[in-house]
């Protein structure tokens, strides 16, 4: 059975997420029409009907699944501002059609709308853990800035970055559904767990990719952490291999010519590439083994199968 089949709630979910954020005012429904209702892959509502499905099924969950959803797409807002970026999901980037104020305030509304359902939930427990969960995003965020700016990279640095980015919102996806269904402290931590690596490992595959992929797959030229200055592990451990010569591409951003393909030269030739793949495998197999704690089932099942797809779209 796919993991497509186990989340039919998405249909449920794609028209409450219309009825949640219909505003009257032109520019927020024109922002949220283009990033919130233009799809994507709904990685993170699907990891909370499939948390809820493991757990027999859970009140609220379609709310629950909009919770995060809204939370990941005020970010998105946000992000986009802040980095500067052209485009979001094959579209010109929200702040470049409506300007900053516009887009961040429309990032903000979202977060209102998301205050709301929470109050509607009436759990405070959830409440208090959405407010970690933003904190340690933003947390995660601005580090990455400092980092890139003071140049001070560490493996540390690393791991609390994409745990702040995205291991903190995917715990929440399979937390939450805990939560909201009284699950035994076991079940609950083993989702928590389960949620936290299988976020860290998507970031992970997704910096790997982003010097390493295919720009034709990924629908964007490659580098883009390069230009920007973000620590990722491929960069770090080339640091460790080559610290002069990467250390001197890093500090022009990557514009020399021949720059980036230098970096995957490198990559390879020294088996960083290897190396990284392994520890994506590595981390999703430490997820994986979490879902032990559930009992058998077809929604269990697709967890991991969502999981072991990190490990491998490597190319």
């Amino acid at each position: 059975m796919s993991v497509k089949s186990l989340t039919t709630p998405l249909e449920a979910f794609e028209e409450r997420l219309r009825e949640v954020i219909r505003s009257d005012v032109e520019f927020i429904r024109l922002i949220e029409e283009d990033l919130v209702t233009a799809g994507g892959k709904r990685v993170r509502p699907q990891l909370v009907f499939l948390a809820s499905g493991a757990l027999g099924g859970v009140p609220h969950a379609v709310d629950m699944a909009l919770v995060v959803e809204l939370l990941h797409s005020a970010t998105l807002l946000h992000d986009d501002l802040v980095d500067d970026a052209e485009t979001r999901r094959g579209q010109v980037a929200a702040f470049r059609k409506y300007g900053n104020a516009v887009s961040v305030l429309s990032g903000d509304y979202l977060l209102a709308r998301l205050m709301h359902l929470l109050a509607e939930m009436g759990r405070m427990e959830l409440v208090a853990m959405v407010a970690q969960t933003a904190r340690e995003l933003s947390e995660g965020e601005v580090l990455q800035f400092q980092v890139a700016a003071l140049a001070d990279y560490s493996l540390e640095a690393y791991e609390r970055i994409i745990t702040g980015k995205t291991g903190s919102v995917t715990r929440l996806c399979c937390e939450g559904p805990a939560v909201l269904a009284d699950a035994p402290a076991q079940q609950r931590q083993a989702l928590a767990q389960f949620g936290l690596l299988y976020g860290q490992a998507f970031q992970m595959r997704d910096d790997y990719l982003d010097l390493m992929g295919s720009p034709e797959v990924l629908g964007k030229p490659v580098g883009g952490d390069v230009r920007e200055g973000k620590l990722t592990r491929v960069t770090l451990r080339l640091l460790e291999e080559f610290p002069q010569e990467v250390g001197q591409i890093l500090r022009r951003k990557g514009e020399g010519v021949g720059d980036l393909e230098r970096l995957r030269t490198l990559v390879v030739q020294s088996g960083i590439d290897r190396e990284i793949v392994e520890a994506i495998r590595e981390r999703v197999e430490a997820a994986v083994a979490h879902l032990e704690a559930l009992p058998p089932s077809p929604y269990r099942d697709a967890l991991e199968a969502l999981a072991r797809k990190e490990s491998s779209r490597l190319s």
